[in-house]
C-alpha cells in the first residue's frame, strides 16, 4: 500500500509519501499558475505522478490518497467547493482521482479537519481524542475533534467560525465574513487597522499591523486588543461546549500572534466553564504550514482501517 497526502492551496499543491506511521519519505510543491477546473486537477496528477517516479512506485500498485482542500469537502457525494480555485464551485474531485488511479482509495477532507488530524498525528495534539484546531489566517475555521471523531455537520460546514456571534448588535459589514473573522483573521485586523489609520484597503497586511503594535501604535494595539479578546472569547465557547483537553492556534497569523497566547488564555478564562478551561491547554501548531499536508498524510491512513 502506497499513501499519498495532498495539501491543496489558492495557489499551490504541496504533496507526499508516508509510510504508514504517517512518517514523511518524500515532498514536492507544485503551483497552480491561476490553473481551474480539469487544468487544477491534472496539476494534481502531475505531482502525484512525481512523487510515484521518485519513490520507484510502479503505477499498478495500489495507493491509498488523503486530500486536504481549502473550502468544503461533501463526504457523501466526493465533491468539493474551493472559492480560491477557479470552476471548483463543485467540483468532482474524487472521480478525477479515481479515473486517474483506478487501483486507489481517496478520502477527501476540509483544511481545518486536516489541521486537527496533523496535529493529532504529529503534532502537539498527540495523544489527544478531544482537541480543537482554530486556524485564523485570511478568513477564520475550526477542525474539531470529539472522542476521537472529527466532526462534520449535516453537509459538512461544521467549523465555519468565522461566522461566531461574538460582539452585539450585528453590523451589515459582516455579512460578506462574519463577526469573528472580520475582526480577528488576517483580512480584518488589515481591515480595520486601514480604516482606522485613513489607508486604502489592501495597502497594508496583518503583518504590517502586528509590526505596528510591537512598535506601541495606538491604533495597532487597539485592533490587536480586540483580536486578543475574540480569539479568547471564540476558545471559551469551544471549551464550555466541547470540553476539549487542547485549543489549539494555527494558520498565517500564528506566526506572529504566538506571543499573545497567555493573554488570549487569559480571556478565555473570563467566559469558559471554569472546570472545562482548567482541563484545557492552550498551543499553538507544532507543524505550521505542514500541519494540512500531514493531516492528509493521517486520513490516507483512516480510509484503509
Amino acid at each position: 500500500m502506497v499513501f499519498i497526502g495532498l495539501d491543496l492551496g489558492g495557489t499551490k499543491i504541496s504533496g507526499a509519501l508516508f509510510t504508514e506511521n504517517n512518517i514523511m519519505l518524500i515532498k514536492e510543491t507544485l503551483y497552480l499558475e491561476g490553473r481551474g477546473g480539469d487544468d487544477a486537477a491534472e496539476q494534481i496528477f502531475t505531482l502525484c505522478d512525481s512523487l510515484l517516479e521518485k519513490g520507484s512506485v510502479k503505477r499498478e500498485h495500489k495507493k491509498s490518497i488523503g486530500i486536504c482542500v481549502p473550502g468544503i469537502a461533501y463526504s457523501k457525494t466526493g465533491r468539493v467547493w474551493a472559492p480560491n480555485i477557479p470552476g471548483w464551485e463543485n467540483y468532482p474531485l474524487k472521480e478525477r482521482l479515481l479515473q486517474k488511479y483506478p487501483n486507489s482509495s481517496v478520502m477527501i477532507e476540509s483544511d481545518r479537519t486536516c489541521y486537527i488530524l496533523g496535529e493529532v498525528s504529529e503534532g502537539c495534539a498527540r495523544g489527544c481524542e478531544n482537541a480543537i484546531f482554530i486556524a485564523v489566517g485570511t478568513g477564520i475555521g475550526a477542525g474539531i475533534l470529539i472522542d476521537g471523531r472529527v466532526l462534520h455537520g449535516a453537509s459538512d460546514i461544521v467549523g465555519a467560525t468565522g461566522w461566531m456571534a461574538l460582539k452585539p448588535p450585528y453590523k451589515r459589514e459582516w455579512d460578506a465574513c462574519g463577526c469573528f473573522e472580520s475582526h480577528a483573521s488576517g483580512n480584518g485586523i488589515a481591515l480595520r487597522a486601514s480604516k482606522l489609520w485613513g489607508i486604502p484597503a489592501g495597502k497594508i497586511t496583518s503583518k504590517d499591523v502586528f509590526a505596528a503594535f510591537e512598535r506601541g501604535d495606538i491604533i495597532a494595539q487597539e485592533v490587536i486588543k480586540d483580536a486578543i479578546e475574540m480569539w479568547g472569547m471564540a476558545a471559551a465557547n469551544f471549551i464550555s461546549l466541547f470540553n476539549p483537553q487542547m485549543i489549539i492556534f494555527g494558520g498565517g497569523v500564528f506566526g506572529p500572534a504566538s506571543s499573545l497566547l497567555g493573554d488570549i488564555a487569559n480571556e478565555a478564562e473570563k467566559w469558559a466553564q471554569p472546570i472545562a478551561f482548567k482541563q484545557c491547554r492552550f498551543a499553538v501548531t507544532q507543524l505550521g504550514e505542514s500541519a494540512g499536508l500531514y493531516g492528509a498524510g493521517a486520513i490516507a491512513k483512516i480510509i484503509n482501517n
